[in-house]
């Protein structure tokens, strides 16, 4: 499968699913992230209790399944937020998540009813009608104390939400687009200057090729100048030249001003250049990337976490476990034993 089509890939599900709380506490709209399928990829925000007891009937949460999968579809099929009516007229709103022209999920939201505007809920398409209407009646009286609980929204705050979503999941999406050409680029920078995917041996555990780390960058920079050129226009050379020298020194933790020093700038013109091309801090970008060499030697390696703390050139253990907690929402250890569960 394409990398693409992994939700996970695109957007950041654990921070998404505090984002969701806060909307949900913000707009009184239950919100839930679904993939292509329709499978939840997040916990359900602000649940009513009305939904939620009607998903769990064995009966009814097909129905609301269904009503989720078509919702979505119409969503795909317009590339806009669809509001609609679920089997119980309450609205709805599915809002697609779409890369390259695909279809990678939704945000689903709503659980509300009108208030006092009966025009706009005729105007609004019911998605689906189940073929057992007597028992969806029955269940919504037995319910109906939750149901009447289940918050009102005009159809005006209803559609101006619907539109902050589109606009919030766009912007998103087109920023985790960004930060992964960054990354394509900065493979790039590594395969123009030779620089392998693997870590050098001498880099990881102290030691020092025969010619010293400093030549050898210098040799693996003059390998091929051309092909820097002529990837020049993919990103700015300075920033090119920082990846360039983050891949082959990756037992370094340099500062943003060594980095100017190095690309021969003023660190107030790096700093900006970098913010503008990459769309994120030196510090920030960096402490990224080193995570995620951190999670490939955690995956690959048996060395303890101050043996891969030391070999990316932090200059604590704990501080090396913070940034990592920080990123990845565990700490090494705990990634480690996550990865080796059955």
């Amino acid at each position: 499968m394409e990398k693409w089509m992994d939700l996970s890939n695109i957007l950041n599900l654990e921070q998404g699913e505090i984002v969701q709380n806060s909307l949900s506490d913000i707009t009184e709209m239950a919100i839930i992230t679904v993939d292509y399928k329709g499978r939840p990829m997040t916990k359900h925000s602000g649940c009513c209790g009305f939904c939620r007891k009607v998903r769990e009937d064995e009966v009814l949460g097909q129905y609301c399944q269904k009503c989720d999968a078509r919702g979505g579809l119409e969503a795909v099929r317009t590339n806009k937020p669809y509001i609609y009516k679920c089997y119980f007229s309450i609205i709805d709103v599915a809002i697609p998540i779409i890369v390259k022209e695909q279809y990678i999920g939704a945000i689903m939201a709503g659980q509300v009813r009108l208030l006092g505007d009966e025009g706009s809920e005729r105007a609004m398409e019911q998605i689906y009608v189940p073929a057992n209407r007597k028992y969806v009646e029955e269940r919504k009286q037995q319910l109906l104390e939750d149901y009447e609980k289940i918050p009102r929204l005009s159809y005006d705050r209803i559609l101006v939400i619907a539109k902050m979503f589109y606009y919030l999941v766009n912007y998103m999406v087109t920023e985790s687009i960004h930060k992964s050409q960054i990354i394509e680029m900065y493979e790039t920078a590594c395969k123009v200057h030779g620089i392998m995917d693997e870590f050098p041996n001498e880099l990881i555990f102290g030691g020092k090729s025969e010619k010293g780390g400093s030549q050898r960058y210098t040799e693996r920079k003059a390998v091929d100048e051309n092909a820097l050129l002529r990837h020049s226009d993919t990103a700015n050379p300075i920033i090119l030249d920082v990846f360039s020298y983050i891949a082959s020194h990756r037992n370094e933790s340099p500062s943003l001003s060594e980095m100017a020093e190095y690309c021969n700038v003023s660190t107030s013109h790096l700093s900006r250049l970098f913010s503008k091309e990459v769309g994120e801090s030196f510090s920030s970008f960096n402490a990224r990337l080193k995570v995620e060499w951190a999670k490939a030697m955690l995956e690959t390696t048996d060395k303890s976490v101050y043996e891969i703390s030391d070999a990316l050139g932090f200059n604590e253990a704990g501080y090396f476990i913070k940034i990592f907690k920080k990123f990845v929402g565990m700490t090494p250890a705990a990634y480690r034993s996550y990865l080796r569960l059955p």
